[in-house]
């Protein structure tokens, strides 16, 4: 990956989820497609990928449970984690909270998702971690009319909710784990509401500017009054729709069979899927600016 200019105009049309996307969907058929070739011995060139589903391969013999959760696929944590040491490297973090989750649950969900990223990285700290509120999007056309329409629309409780869930953060920065912390796409009215109830300031605000090539004047010099570094970015708001994890999981073309269909008789999980978050990480190496490590993880529920 090529190192570039910090704004960029890209395509309306792009979607900024398909990485994620491809990828679950890529280990979920490598993972199912190891177990049936293994079955049958014979090698993966003679069974063919989209032969899947025509396979009996239960989920049970590709995933794992693990302290009440089921890893999909297996969870296969590296064995070794990063080459080098812990100081040729910058670490960084974003947490994406999804729709219809609570408060005291996000603060939970970030220390999840955090020791899961440690877990795989074999670190004990990261240099940044960024978080990412459902329904918080950026428009810099607009900016002040967006956070008008937000106080008129109850944006102190959202904010209670927003401040309850950076104490999750803060601790983290406390014990050394999170190095800085960080939002997403606060404006610098947002921003001045925000930062009077925080212990810890934002060392990063990460705006997405998909839409326009300048930066507002007024939350250029806020950001420099306040110590906050502006960064950018190209990532959906809602990355992980729960749609998209029910075709994923689903019984369909496109599925691995975790999920059972609407009056299926299988050995799948019945129940509504809802997303809760998804944790992009990646760490570059100092010296040379290369990514060597980049991957991500997400966790959805089954209602029922």
């Amino acid at each position: 990956m090529n190192g570039g200019p910090s704004i960029i105009r890209r395509p309306a049309s792009e979607k900024s989820n398909v990485e994620l996307i491809n990828a679950l969907r890529s280990n979920f058929v490598a993972s199912k497609l190891a177990v049936a070739t293994s079955a049958n011995s014979v090698p993966n060139s003679v069974l063919r990928s989209d032969e899947l589903k025509d396979a009996d391969v239960p989920y049970i013999a590709w995933t794992a449970q693990e302290d009440g959760s089921l890893f999909v696929p297996l969870n296969d944590f590296a064995q070794t984690g990063l080459a080098e040491e812990r100081s040729q490297y910058d670490i960084t973090v974003k947490l994406f909270f999804l729709p219809n989750t609570s408060a005291s649950e996000r603060c939970r969900h970030t220390k999840e998702a955090v020791n899961l990223v440690l877990r795989e990285l074999h670190m004990e700290s990261i240099d940044l971690l960024i978080v990412s509120f459902p329904g918080v999007s950026f428009d810099a056309d607009d900016e002040e009319e967006e956070e008008d329409e937000d106080s008129r629309s109850g944006e102190g409780d959202d904010l209670d909710a927003m401040i309850q869930t950076w104490r999750a953060l803060e601790h983290l920065n406390s014990e050394g784990i999170a190095l800085q912390i960080g939002l997403a796409e606060f404006g610098n009215e947002r921003l001045e509401k925000f930062l009077p109830r925080t212990r810890v300031k934002p060392s990063v605000d990460q705006i997405n500017v998909r839409d326009c090539c300048v930066v507002p004047k007024s939350l250029i010099m806020y950001a420099k009054n306040e110590n906050i570094e502006l960064l950018t970015h190209n990532d959906c708001t809602n990355i992980l729709p729960r749609g998209t994890v029910r075709e994923l999981l689903g019984s369909g073309d496109n599925g691995v069979g975790i999920l059972a269909g609407p009056g299926e008789r299988s050995e799948g999980l019945r129940g509504d899927v809802e997303p809760q978050w998804v944790v992009k990480y990646t760490a570059v190496v100092r010296d040379r600016g290369v990514i060597e490590y980049k991957g991500y993880f997400a966790m959805a529920e089954i209602r029922g």
